[in-house]
């Protein structure tokens, strides 16, 4: 459960990777033209910065589509450490403390016996429809 995360932080991980590794490729590419290797030194450098550029923006949509995608994820409180997270799709994890997370109670009834599960959509209408009842 250590490596485990919410959906949104993996993608958020996934592209700090993107960045750092495209900046090293760059960095080390650039020590063709630093150790002065001549010609093939800049070819070399020229490959692994365009090498780390695509990278670079590979790393820009993938931050891009984590930031659509937290736009519209549902956020509600954790019942575990009751800090208030943000949810994709039917199952996933609290951002603070890696509870596993659902709004659908046919998972809920599945895998309640294992981990705490939360069945509170953070709506106007969830809320409008308890208090009719």
């Amino acid at each position: 459960m250590l490596l485990k995360s919410s959906k949104i932080n993996e993608f958020r991980l996934w592209g700090l990777l993107l960045t750092m590794g495209g900046m090293l490729v760059m960095i080390i590419g650039l020590a063709g033209v630093v150790f002065d290797w001549g010609t093939i030194g800049r070819v070399i450098a020229g490959i692994f910065l365009i090498i780390g550029l695509i990278s670079m923006l590979g790393s820009m949509a993938i931050y891009f589509w984590a930031g659509m995608m937290s736009t519209s994820a549902v956020a509600l409180d954790c019942p575990e450490c009751g800090k208030r997270t943000k949810m994709i799709g039917k199952t996933d994890r609290c951002m603070f403390c890696k509870t596993i997370l659902t709004v659908d109670p046919a998972l809920a009834s599945e895998q309640a016996d294992t981990e705490v599960i939360v069945n509170e959509p953070d709506t106007k209408e969830a809320a409008q429809d308890t208090a009719r009842n």
